[in-house]
């Protein structure tokens, strides 16, 4: 008799063989009560053979109805569950990961979904979802290859710098001795003074060496046990397991790939050696008056690993295209652009607010997507390779629209809010920085689900009013750009330390709006002189591009910082612009 519950099947081996013996699938239900009948379908979702008696349930619930069944005869092996150790589990509840937040991004179990995302608007059963990103785990693989390369290389480094510390200061107690004969006991002083220092300075030195040797080993273990696991899951789990896992590595990959990029950048070379001073004299003097020479110690990076100095590059803009915008079609106004942003594949998103319109351009600012709206737009952002986010001021809800690769563009969700916003940009993967107006606090934080909060800043207790301030984040340093159109004032706020550096210059007249350019620079839109203005974090300007336009009104950057698009707003002459950053 089969084993109880197990999915069983009669196999034909060869020492029982019988001519004409047909396989047979036994009903696992019946099978549990020591019941021997033939399975006629297989239910994927139950996971389980039944016999047509047993399979009657899922027309007599109605909850059980969209189950896929199968004939029985179709299916010749069932797939063997991974053993995920564990990582299909959620930490909090302990059930299995069986849903998955698109709002939020995060892994859910059926407490999860209820308790945690109930307000959410797509939180989707990851067996729905699980085959989407199939080369996702091999991405993964790839960094953790380099990351353990890195790695390595840090490692053979402390041990390449450790034999020659061991070198070094084995030199300089030769390098003393060799003078040992002119200078005698005064000599003998010296080497027992500098060792002790080179034996110090080896000690302190191998003693970091050995943290970073140690730390770096554990980074290849970790690598090394992730692609063991990537690779275990990739042969042996199911697409749910595969998906669960890759939304897992992501984020401890991107900390370990953090982790050794930093220690790469900061290797360097040890070295240690004693040069004698060129007045020495001969007689003999104790060793607190004169001593004949000079202890070196030189920490030098290596040529391909040079640490990376913060400093202010200037940023060149070239002219690439332009457009006029004039009133075409079903236009019912002279086109307006308050808000525009870059997709990662390098097309261009704005919105017309006079037109109440969202459209799409090519590389060659040539339109090629368009979709209606039924209210006055005030910015744009980029939320993901197909999903861009809308404020729409005054009527209190920032909208998701869906930006597909052949440009149609359709609403996915709409999230409700409390405060009238203008601008907005990505704070990180889940939260925007937002632009208010009418409002004390000029900058706020609204999730992707529309949870808002305040930043822990000490902001004047001023209201901008529409169009005379925007915002914008720098990630990197969290920091607040905001400007002040009126007072032709841009200013910098640090989160971190509640300070702010106030920025007003001779090049800066009605500031409009500003981004985040390379090297984390700050790009602001000048209205009044026409031109885009660099300024470092620090406040200082570092560079004016003069602009084809008049009356430059919204600025934005590809993610790669190698383009941008400028859009204006004088009444009868409005352009759009790209233009490329070096």
């Amino acid at each position: 008799m089969a084993e109880k519950g197990s999915g069983n099947m009669e196999n034909n081996n060869s020492d029982d063989a019988v001519s004409g013996r047909i396989e047979q699938i036994l009903c696992q239900p019946c099978s549990s009560e020591d019941k021997q009948t033939v399975a006629d379908v297989f239910c994927s979702t139950c996971d389980e053979f039944q016999c047509a008696e047993c399979s009657n349930v899922h027309n007599t619930h109605a909850f059980l109805r969209n189950h896929i069944l199968v004939k029985a005869k179709e299916v010749k092996t069932k797939q063997v569950a991974f053993d995920m150790k564990g990582l299909d589990q959620c930490d909090e509840h302990q059930k299995v990961l069986e849903f998955f937040c698109e709002d939020e991004n995060q892994l859910c179990c059926s407490t999860c979904a209820i308790v945690d995302h109930r307000k959410c608007h797509s939180v989707v059963e990851i067996q729905n979802i699980a085959g989407r990103s199939a080369s996702a785990s091999s991405k993964l693989k790839v960094k953790l290859h380099e990351v353990r390369e890195k790695a390595e290389k840090i490692v053979q480094n402390a041990k390449t710098s450790k034999e020659r510390l061991d070198q070094d200061v084995e030199e300089v107690s030769l390098t003393i001795r060799r003078m040992r004969d002119d200078v005698m006991k005064m000599f003998d002083d010296l080497e027992v003074s500098i060792a002790k220092d080179a034996e110090s300075f080896k000690t302190e030195t191998l003693d970091k060496l050995t943290k970073k040797q140690t730390d770096s080993e554990k980074h290849i273990a970790n690598a090394t046990k992730s692609l063991e696991t990537i690779d275990n899951v990739d042969q042996n789990g199911t697409p749910s397991q595969k998906f669960i896992l890759e939304q897992i590595m992501k984020r401890q990959v991107d900390v370990l790939s953090s982790d050794v990029d930093k220690e790469c950048q900061n290797l360097e070379t040890v070295t240690i050696s004693f040069d004698f001073d060129d007045t020495i004299k001969l007689p003999p003097l104790p060793i607190s008056y004169y001593v004949p020479g000079q202890l070196t110690l030189k920490c030098s990076s290596s040529e391909s690993v040079k640490p990376i100095t913060p400093f202010d590059p200037i940023v060149k803009l070239t002219k690439i295209t332009s457009i006029e915008l004039e009133q075409t079609g079903d236009d019912v106004e002279e086109p307006l652009y308050p808000g525009l942003d870059l997709l990662p594949d390098g097309r261009l998103v704005t919105i017309d607010n006079k037109n109440k319109k969202c459209l799409i351009y090519n590389e060659k600012l040539e339109k090629v997507g368009s979709y209606q709206l039924s209210y006055k737009p005030r910015s744009v952002v980029v939320v993901s390779e197909e999903e861009v986010a809308l404020t729409s001021g005054g009527l209190y809800k920032i909208d998701f629209l869906r930006v597909s690769k052949s440009n149609e563009i359709t609403l996915n969700r709409t999230c409700k809010v409390t405060t009238k916003y203008d601008s907005i940009c990505m704070k990180d993967d889940r939260h925007f920085v937002v632009g208010t107006y009418d409002d004390t606090r000029p900058v706020r934080i609204v999730s992707l689900s529309g949870e808002e909060k305040d930043f822990n800043i000490n902001f004047p207790n001023k209201k901008y009013h529409l169009n005379t301030s925007a915002c914008t984040y720098i990630r990197n340093s969290d920091k607040i750009v905001l400007t002040d159109k009126n007072d032709h004032t841009v200013y910098i706020y640090d989160i971190t330390s509640n300070t702010r550096v106030v920025v007003k210059d001779d090049q800066i007249k009605e500031p409009r709006s500003a981004v985040v350019g390379p090297s984390d620079c700050i790009l602001v839109c000048s209205n009044g002189t026409n031109s885009i203005v660099q300024i470092s974090q620090t406040g200082r300007v570092l560079s004016s591009y003069k602009l084809d336009m008049k009356l430059p009104y919204r600025v934005c950057v590809s993610k790669n910082k190698s383009l941008i698009a400028v859009s204006s707003n004088m009444n009868g002459g409005r352009k759009l612009q790209l233009l490329k950053v070096t």
